[in-house]
């Protein structure tokens, strides 16, 4: 049987990523622990938590990995590429996941090998009662995408169904499946919808597994401390957008009555330059 490998990106967070896998440890043991690996990224490796979270890490026998070369959303891709497993589950440093679960998505890889599709499950409130199946295709402050429910997902055992996206706090898919961040993201946003309609355009799907459920830490007393600016979420979802030919005015518009127009044309002409410099094809598209 194959073996999953649950990796995270951290920034600054030992806390996190500390309760995170011990609650995988201690609350999963059915999973089985055996047929899974521990891998984090360290997106802050000179920062104040950064040794403490390697002897963590190291300590329980899993994989970490500093690095900054890549800031933000992009470092996840770090994940995909360095798991030794063909399974891999991605998640936030800051997740519990619901009991049981893991075993779930093990046996359901077991049950379909040939899967290509991007995987998620409904995140859970903090009352552990109401929860969101997916993020509905709309513009809303600052992101492409607005917390739904789909009664589909009521019931853990039900069938899988398909979604138009859903948060990054957790997802799986196949190491040989990934399709990728592109690789100019830079700072956080940008990324959902993004990946799922890539899979999309690829023939595959993304769907929510309704007994994948995972409460996720939205709460900052201190603070974001992470890089986190407009031009940098305007610019990934530009560069995605065009990546896989989407119009871009509704973007353009949103992010508008958020920054000012004057500021969305500065980072708009900055990736076109970026797109002409990289691609002389590109070039014809920018003029």
């Amino acid at each position: 049987m194959e073996q999953l490998t649950i990796g995270m990106a951290v920034y600054e967070d030992f806390d996190g990523v500390y309760f995170s896998i011990q609650a995988l440890r201690y609350y999963h043991q059915e999973a089985p622990m055996s047929r899974i690996k521990f891998l984090v990224v360290d997106n802050c490796p000179s920062g104040k938590h950064s040794e403490t979270i390697r002897k963590f890490v190291e300590g329980i026998g899993g994989t970490y990995i500093g690095t900054d070369e890549v800031k933000g959303t992009a470092v996840r891709n770090l994940i995909f590429e360095r798991a030794q497993t063909e399974l891999v589950l991605c998640m936030d440093s800051h997740v519990l996941i619901e009991p049981g679960a893991v075993r779930q998505l093990l046996e359901y890889y077991d049950k379909h090998p040939q899967s290509q599709d991007l995987l998620q499950g409904p995140l859970v409130y903090d009352d552990i009662y109401h929860m969101a199946s997916h993020f509905q295709p709309e513009w809303r402050g600052g992101m492409y995408g607005t917390w739904a429910w789909d009664e589909r997902a009521r019931h853990k055992n039900d069938a899988p169904f398909a979604i138009p996206s859903q948060g990054l706090g957790l997802f799986s898919c196949r190491k040989s499946a990934w399709l990728g961040f592109n690789r100019r993201f830079s700072g956080f946003g940008g990324e959902e919808f993004y990946i799922h309609e890539k899979f999309r355009q690829a023939g595959r799907q993304a769907l929510c597994l309704p007994f994948l459920r995972w409460l996720h830490r939205f709460g900052r007393p201190n603070g974001t401390i992470y890089r986190n600016k407009w031009e940098d979420r305007i610019r990934n979802y530009l560069i995605g957008w065009r990546e896989l030919n989407l119009p871009t005015e509704e973007l353009e518009a949103h992010f508008a009555t958020i920054v000012g127009p004057k500021i969305v044309e500065q980072v708009k002409d900055g990736v076109l330059s970026e797109d002409a410099a990289l691609d002389p094809a590109a070039k014809r598209k920018a003029a």
